[in-house]
Parts: structure tokens; C-alpha cells; sequence
């Protein structure tokens, strides 16, 4: 989402509403929206590594905005069920069958999926909705957004806050960018590689 809004605006957004924009940013991002919340919360870490806020609040901020953000989220996804996710499906173009094999493939991992799924590109976005969508029980969803949020607003505040000293800010979005970006691939090579096996096993039966 950061192509659309260029790192000058966001650092901007960042210096003039401080610890409200980490904190609304991601937690948007978090529920649905592609905002750039996790840009605003590398930027908050480097503004606390220049003096300009406090690692510990906008550490604070980042960890509440993404459980508060991945909560709306699942009651978004649980509310609208997967009627929700066909009308999402016909928007992008993804047929029906395959959307029921996405929901079969997030119930099966859902949990990993829910604390691993901030470092991953889209699935950050789509995680709490998902997770609603395929019917995660609440009480196991909720330990795992909260152990995740807490894990990756740490991994990413102290990333800008120590890092950004020694690296410009735009090779520190655009590394950890790259990163999300590898691990969705990463990932949709995780779950095409089998679906692709189990294709070619009929052949390899009658062969």
C-alpha cells in the first residue's frame, strides 16, 4: 500500500499526529483496510530512535492498534461469513471453488496463520477477517492475535528504532517490504506445491 502513498506523506502523518497515527494505522490495516499501518509503525520506531517519540508508547500503540484491529476483523469476517468472502472473491475474480479451498486451507492452519500472518504481505490485512470467516473459535484466536500482535510490533519497533540509525529510512520500508513480499510467495508456493502433487498422483496411479 505504500506505492500509493509516497513515505514523505506517511512520515509526515507520522510527526504530526505521533502515537494516534501508529496506533490507527495498523489497527485499520489490521481490520480490512490497505492502509499502510505497518509503514507508519516503522516510521514511529524511527521518529523514537531520533528523540521524537518513546520506543515504549509507540511500541505500546503498535501492539494495541493490531490486536484491536485483527478483533474487528474476525467479528467482521464471523458477521458477514463467507457469503462476505464470495463478494470480496467477485470483486478480485476468484471463483467460488477456490475460495472454499482458501477457507478450507486458513481453518486447517489458523492459528499459525494468525500469529505468523503480520509478516506477510496481504495476509496481515486479511488474517482477522479470515479467521471470523472460517469460524476460529474466539478465545484461541484471541491468544494468538495477542502473541502475534505483541511479537511483531516488537520485531518491527526495534528494527526502525535501532537499525534506522545506521540505515536511511527508505531502505528500511523498502527491506522489510521485500521480506512481506517473499514470504507471501513463499507461502503460495507452500500451498500450490501439494495441490500440484495431489494432481498428479491420479496420473502417476494409472500410469
Amino acid at each position: 500500500m505504500s506505492e500509493f502513498i509516497s513515505l514523505e506523506t506517511v512520515e509526515e502523518i507520522a510527526r504530526q499526529y505521533g502515537y494516534w497515527a501508529v496506533f490507527f494505522g495498523i489497527s485499520l490495516e489490521n481490520a480490512g483496510i490497505p492502509l499502510p499501518g505497518e509503514t507508519l509503525t516503522l516510521v514511529g520506531g524511527f521518529l523514537a530512535g531520533e528523540g521524537e517519540l518513546d520506543y515504549w508508547l509507540v511500541l505500546l500503540c503498535a501492539t494495541g492498534g493490531a490486536i484491536l484491529g485483527d478483533n474487528f476483523g474476525y467479528w467482521i469476517g464471523k458477521w458477514g461469513g463467507f457469503p462476505l468472502l464470495l463478494r470480496v472473491g467477485k470483486l478480485l475474480r476468484i471463483s467460488e471453488e477456490q475460495l472454499r479451498r482458501l477457507r478450507e486451507q486458513f481453518g486447517n492452519n489458523a492459528a499459525k496463520a494468525v500469529f505468523f500472518g503480520r509478516f506477510v504481505a496481504l495476509l496481515r490485512i486479511f488474517a482477522g477477517p479470515l479467521a471470523g470467516i472460517s469460524e476460529m473459535p474466539y478465545g484461541k484466536f484471541f491468544i494468538c492475535n495477542a502473541a502475534g500482535a505483541g511479537v511483531w510490533a516488537s520485531v518491527m519497533v526495534s528494527l526502525s528504532f535501532f537499525v534506522g540509525r545506521l540505515v536511511p529510512l527508505e531502505k528500511l520500508v523498502s527491506g522489510v517490504a521485500s521480506f512481506s513480499i517473499g514470504a507471501l510467495l513463499l507461502l503460495i508456493l507452500a500451498i500450490a506445491i501439494p495441490r500440484l502433487l495431489e494432481l498428479r498422483n491420479p496420473l502417476n496411479v494409472e500410469d
